[in-house]
């Protein structure tokens, strides 16, 4: 994809029609993590369609659409002034080219009360965490997921500089 055609791709809430579409594409994107770890336990890989439902219940979804397919998607959670973010996921046919980083730049805009934003990925993902430290977060805690897999949580407040980027 180049770069000037990422304007065609649109940015916009997801609803519960689109949990199925969401899932296949979760299960397609998060194969990278699973292959980093090797480990296909990881959850967003063993998740079903009716959790997946379910989160959609106390999770905002956005999806990105490029052809009247979905592309990317991320989800977010307000929770006494921090949004939770996660999920973000990008087909691999169209990562490292911006799109993640929309993705990040919708949420963030969708959730204008929040405080503070935080998001997890795992310890050796260097891939996300570059481009989270990339968006101004800043990791502050890890947590232990299995045997296999820590995870790096981090956060930003509200001011910090998302490179300006526009959804």
């Amino acid at each position: 994809m180049d770069p000037q055609d990422s304007r065609l791709i649109s940015i916009e809430p997801a609803g519960l029609d689109d949990a199925a579409e969401v899932l296949a594409l979760q299960k397609l994107a998060f194969q990278s993590e699973a292959a980093l770890w090797d480990d296909d336990t990881i959850p967003p890989l063993t998740q079903t369609l009716d959790q997946i439902a379910a989160d959609f219940g106390s999770h905002r979804y956005l999806k990105a659409v490029e052809g009247g397919r979905i592309v990317g998607a991320v989800r977010g959670r307000l929770e006494h002034g921090t949004c939770h973010v996660g999920r973000l996921m990008v087909h691999p046919d169209l990562q490292n080219q911006g799109l993640g980083k929309r993705l990040m730049a919708a949420v963030e805009a969708h959730f204008p009360s929040a405080e503070r934003f935080e998001i997890f990925t795992g310890e050796i993902s260097l891939r996300n965490i570059h481009l989270y430290e990339k968006l101004g977060y800043r990791a502050f805690k890890t947590q232990r997921l299995n045997a296999k897999v820590t995870l790096v949580f981090m956060e930003k407040g509200r001011g910090v500089c998302s490179n300006s980027l526009k959804y």
